[in-house]
């Protein structure tokens, strides 16, 4: 492993609208290892790979790239160094294909084989190396798929495969094991770690402990916008580093068995055809109780977004029924009518679909209710009740960052923008409470807080759906399980459920398999 520093930023400081997002911070990656950043949301960390990326301009401080200063101009700018960022949330167009996308990031030039020859030429070379390196990663891609038909975790693999056929030795993944399972996440760390030692330099932003210890050669912690320490992670202990990352433990909670009532949702035979005409959709039967939180675990791109969609009224053509009790077909229902039926969605893309980010917090969080008339109307609104409310959901919710209820949402961290989202979600007392993705991106604290709430929902009589592609959060949350494979429900788990039975529903689901529930325990093939 080399000695030399791959980046080194000293002293930098940042601030936004009169708020200190960095304030005087160090962080140095040498070439050839795997150097992790944690911290809280908020506390500097993405603000500050950002600088190192080129997005943003330090008001104070260095940048060294080889030990020699630069001063970035922009991203393109960072690439020509060599720095590449996976962003948590990600920056494609979605209406084009994957191999479009990559090709925005490529850089020009006569050594770019990707810009020779006629168009038709250039894009079939550039799908070829895709697929290779998309193989050589041990990622699932179709290259000429259209980007806003791909999940989460598929989006993720695209942003990757962009960097790094840009040309990228200096790689920031920003929690990039957020929406992969235990083997993607694997295969993942297993290979970025492969590329540090072929003499790149990987930094991992991540709130996963396991990761830390497993994968990173070192690790520095950032607090408040300032960095607390830079150490070997072998040599300190989980709990040593949530303490560092979060100045005391987080709390615990403590698991208590549900007691389910009514049938509040029957979801039956969801069948729809995705972007590629395949299934997306093929079959999906379960029942969602009160008093239950039922997660629903799979590999990234098994039909959980577009399961999400029909649950949450986006915009997803599919057959079957959706039964909610007391009020009937629950695709007929609009906006409004799922406002008054109580029903709370959180989906995964927080600032695609669930807040607008040029608005307002207090905007945002009253924006919900505007239909009803609590707040006035569109065009005469009750500000100062809004900002009344909004105020002690943002204290309520622990919504850090809001230094005014009238700056916009889109200046908040990920962490305190999902817990804008769940303050304006769970103000109405939820009776059906629909998540996709709850804690990804992130931290200790944060994930715990959102967990606590989910769990007061359910022991307030909500049925909660629980979406999410981290295997560790349905295990943690979960009162029932079920395995998503091929558009399809293909096992259910009771808890306590083995996560090898799990992992292995997951994985080798049989094409031919009826589309059923199989009963705990049971073979699927």
């Amino acid at each position: 492993m080399s000695n030399l520093n791959a980046i080194q930023l000293s002293g930098v400081s940042k601030s936004f609208d009169g708020f200190m997002a960095l304030s005087q911070a160090d962080f140095t990656a040498r070439w050839g290892e795997v150097h992790a950043l944690l911290g809280e949301n908020g506390a500097g960390k993405s603000s500050l790979m950002n600088i190192a990326a080129g997005l943003y301009a330090p008001e104070s401080g260095s940048l060294l790239i080889n030990d020699n200063a630069v001063r970035l101009s922009g991203p393109r700018d960072a690439s020509r160094y060599h720095i590449g960022m996976v962003h948590q949330h990600f920056k494609l167009v979605k209406p084009f294909t994957v191999a479009e996308n990559i090709q925005l990031a490529l850089p020009e030039g006569p050594g770019n084989h990707a810009f020779s020859g006629s168009h038709r030429q250039r894009l079939a070379a550039l799908e070829q190396r895709i697929s290779d390196k998309a193989a050589e990663l041990g990622f699932s891609i179709d290259p000429r798929k259209i980007t806003e038909s791909l999940s989460v975790a598929e989006q993720q693999r695209v942003e990757i495969l962009k960097v790094l056929l840009a040309g990228a030795r200096i790689l920031i993944l920003d929690e990039p094991t957020a929406v992969l399972t235990d083997g993607e996440a694997e295969r993942l760390l297993e290979t970025v770690r492969a590329f540090a030692r072929q003499g790149a330099a990987v930094i991992l932003v991540t709130h996963k402990m396991s990761d830390v210890k497993r994968f990173a050669d070192r690790v520095t912690v950032m607090r408040g916008g300032r960095t607390i320490q830079t150490l070997d992670p072998q040599t300190v202990s989980v709990p040593e580093l949530v303490r560092l990352t979060v100045g005391e433990s987080a709390p615990a909670s403590e698991y208590q068995p549900a007691i389910p009532g009514e049938v509040r949702l029957q979801v039956r035979n969801l069948r729809s055809k995705g972007a590629s005409g395949h299934g997306a959709l093929n079959g999906v039967t379960l029942n969602l109780r009160a008093g239950e939180i039922y997660g629903i675990a799979g590999v990234g791109g098994n039909g959980q977004s577009e399961l999400a969609n029909v649950l949450m009224g986006l915009p997803e053509p599919c057959d079957g029924t959706l039964e909610l009790t007391g009020f009937g077909d629950l695709r007929r229902a609009s906006a409004e009518q799922r406002r008054e039926l109580r029903i709370a969605a959180i989906p995964a893309d927080r600032y695609g679909a669930a807040l607008a980010g040029e608005l307002s917090v207090a905007e945002n969080f009253g924006v919900g209710q505007v239909h009803s008339g609590r707040y006035g109307s569109f065009f005469r609104l009750r500000r100062k009740r809004l900002e009344a409310e909004a105020a002690e959901a943002v204290a309520g919710f622990d919504v850090q960052g809001v230094r005014s209820l009238k700056q916009k949402a889109a200046l908040l961290s990920g962490g305190n923008a999902q817990k804008l989202v769940i303050a304006r979600e769970f103000s109405r007392d939820p009776q059906l409470v629909l998540v996709h993705s709850p804690s990804r991106g992130l931290d200790v604290r944060a994930t715990a807080a959102v967990h606590a709430r989910l769990y007061a929902a359910r022991e307030a009589g909500a049925a909660v759906l629980v979406i999410s592609e981290d295997l560790d959060e349905v295990l943690a949350l979960a009162d029932r399980i079920g395995v998503m494979s091929g558009g399809r429900i293909v096992a259910e788990f009771d808890r306590p459920a083995d996560r090898q039975a799990i992992g292995s529903a997951m994985v080798s689901h049989d094409e031919q398999d009826h589309a059923e529930p199989v009963a705990e325990g049971a073979s699927h093939e």
